[in-house]
C-alpha cells in the first residue's frame, strides 16, 4: 500500500518514507482558507504558502515586496483549513539573508503565530548558518535551489539555471550542504532534467521540482498556474489542469447579464 494512502497526517518523516519507496510527492501553493481546504480534501501531500502570494495575490512584479506579517496572515488562513497535509511557509525576502539570528526569530514567529509545520528559504552555502540555527531550535527547514526568485535582480532573468558545468557543480554541492545543515527537503526550480536526477540521487532527502524534470522525488506548481487562473504565464514546465480564467469570466458575464435583464433574482430566489 502507498505511504500516501496509509497515513492520516503528513509529516517530514512521511516525505522521507515516500522517497525511500519511490513514491512521488505532490505539492501545490495555497494562500487562503477555501482553496487550501479543497486541496487538502483532494489528498495533496504538501501545501506551500508561497511568497508567490506577492505576485498572484497582491499583483507585485516580484516576490520581494511581501512582508513577514503578510506571509503569516496567509499561512494562518491555510492552516485553519487543513487536516492532513504538511504546511510549509516561505520566509520572505529580507527576513533571513545575512543574519542567522534574525532568520531564527522570523522562523519562530511563523511557527508560533501560524501553526504551520515547516519553513522554506532560498539559497545554498550563504544560508547554511541560518538553516542550522533554525533546525537546532526544532523548526523543520525546506531548502530551495536553482532559480531562486528572491534573487531575481542578481540573475536579471528567469531563465533556466545551472546549464553550465560550474553552476551545476555548485548546485550539487549546495544540495549536500543543505542536507548536512539539516534540511528535510529541497525545492529545485527551473534546471535541466539531467541535473534534477543527479541531485535527487546524490542526497537522501526528498527533492521537489518545479521545472526540474521527472526524475526528482515530487512536483510543485503554483495554484494559479495549475488551475489556469493566470493566462500570461506559460513556461514549458507548466501543465494547466483547468482554464478557470475563462470559466470565471464567463460565469461573471452571465451574472451581470441576468442582473441587468432582471432575470436574477426570480420569484423562487426571494423571500
Amino acid at each position: 500500500m502507498s505511504v500516501h494512502k496509509e497515513i492520516t497526517k503528513v509529516t517530514t518523516n512521511t516525505l522521507q518514507k515516500m522517497k525511500q519507496k519511490g513514491e512521488k510527492i505532490s505539492m501545490l501553493t495555497a494562500y487562503d482558507f477555501s482553496m487550501a481546504g479543497i486541496f487538502d480534501d483532494a489528498g495533496i501531500d504538501v501545501l506551500l504558502v508561497g511568497d508567490s502570494a506577492s505576485n498572484v495575490m497582491a499583483g507585485h512584479e516580484t516576490t520581494l515586496p511581501i512582508t513577514l506579517d503578510q506571509m503569516i496572515y496567509h499561512a494562518q488562513s491555510v492552516v485553519r483549513a487543513i487536516n492532513r497535509c504538511l504546511v510549509v511557509v516561505d520566509m520572505p525576502f529580507g527576513t533571513y539573508q545575512g543574519n542567522s539570528k534574525e532568520a531564527l526569530s522570523s522562523a519562530i514567529r511563523i511557527m508560533k503565530e501560524t501553526g504551520a509545520h515547516a519553513i522554506k528559504l532560498e539559497g545554498g552555502e550563504e544560508v547554511v548558518e541560518s538553516v542550522k540555527r533554525i533546525v537546532s531550535a526544532g523548526v523543520p527547514v525546506m531548502g530551495h535551489l536553482g532559480l531562486t526568485p528572491q534573487s531575481i535582480y542578481k540573475f536579471g532573468t528567469y531563465v533556466v539555471r545551472a546549464r553550465e558545468e560550474a553552476e551545476a557543480e555548485q548546485l550539487v554541492k549546495n544540495a549536500h550542504l543543505l542536507e548536512q545543515a539539516g534540511c528535510f527537503a529541497i525545492v529545485l526550480e527551473k534546471i535541466p532534467a539531467t541535473l534534477g536526477k543527479r541531485v535527487s540521487e546524490a542526497v537522501k532527502i526528498p527533492i521537489i521540482g518545479i521545472g526540474a524534470g521527472m526524475h526528482v522525488d515530487g512536483q510543485v506548481l503554483v495554484m494559479h498556474d495549475m488551475l489556469g487562473i493566470n493566462k500570461e504565464f506559460s513556461p514549458r514546465f507548466l501543465r494547466r489542469y483547468l482554464n478557470l480564467y475563462d470559466e470565471i469570466k464567463g460565469a461573471t458575464e452571465r451574472y451581470i447579464s441576468d442582473v441587468k435583464s432582471q432575470d436574477f433574482p426570480n420569484e423562487q430566489e426571494q423571500y
